[in-house]
């Protein structure tokens, strides 16, 4: 089931690839795959997979080695996904719900999320699918953001929103991608839904974009946030994002930028 904060759609997908992919979720992909690499799977389940990072960092480290089912609830985004997988005859797309996989018990060795979970409704029922579709030994790693604290351009973007609407400030990155961090509630949760073997890494890494005005925009507009900023000042989008893109420069300078990213690794053992 969607919710609005799960809805990427529209000009959305095309913006979230051209500027938030490289910036902040390639460097986790390349780890992402190098830890899947390391656990040597044959059949591995992607969930939540975007427009497809993660997908691409596995078909290139993994080769033929293993087939990959890449899932994800937004068909745009898998579209996308899809269409920049050249032809890897070895990875399978299809729309999945997380809470509902579409797969038989015991399917897979692995499967992976990164930055995903954060939007799932109902996060154990998502842990117990993925437990259910893992073979015995199987494993799940995923990622999820620290809080916004921890994330240099989006708490940057976050307070220049806040002082814009300061009545009402949209709340979407606090909410959502920044919302699901606290990692003894994870610990918690996962072991519930019947993982014993946990283990949890915090990660930093450095976020870049060729310029403030990209970051802006890959933040405002290749997000459901651009739903919060469009409903509270119609018309306006644009201007919104060169606010948000001016604070951005006025603390990383103009030209290419960097910042500080900050996640929580999380790999569990069936």
């Amino acid at each position: 089931m969607m919710g609005a904060d799960d809805v990427f759609a529209g000009s959305i997908p095309a913006i979230y690839q051209r500027c938030l992919v490289p910036m902040i979720f390639e460097p986790y992909a390349r780890d992402m795959a190098d830890r899947a690499a390391r656990l040597g799977p044959t059949k591995i389940l992607e969930i939540a997979v975007g427009t497809g990072v993660v997908t691409r960092a596995l078909a290139a480290r993994l080769g033929n080695a293993a087939d990959i089912t890449a899932t994800d609830l937004n068909q745009p985004m898998l579209d996308i996904a899809a269409s920049l997988q050249n032809g890897q005859d070895r990875v399978t797309f299809r729309q999945a719900d997380a809470l509902s996989l579409p797969f038989d018990e015991e399917s897979f060795d692995l499967a992976v999320c990164q930055f995903g979970v954060m939007f799932f409704p109902d996060k154990l029922q998502s842990y117990r699918e993925a437990r259910r579709v893992l073979q015995p030994g199987g494993s799940y790693i995923f990622s999820v953001w620290d809080g916004l604290a921890g994330n240099e351009f989006v708490s940057t973007a976050q307070a220049a929103l806040e002082r814009h609407f300061a009545e009402d400030p949209p709340k979407f990155m606090e909410r959502s991608p920044h919302g699901y961090h606290d990692t003894r509630a994870i610990e918690n949760t996962v072991r519930e839904a019947g993982f014993s073997k946990v283990s949890i890494e915090t990660v930093e890494k450095m976020a870049r974009a060729d310029s403030a005005l990209d970051a802006a925009t890959g933040y405002c507009q290749g997000n459901p946030l651009r739903m919060e900023i469009e409903a509270r000042a119609p018309g306006e989008l644009q201007a919104v994002t060169e606010m948000v893109a001016s604070a951005l420069a006025e603390r990383f300078g103009h030209g290419q930028i960097e910042g500080r990213i900050r996640a929580h690794i999380i790999t569990l053992e069936k």
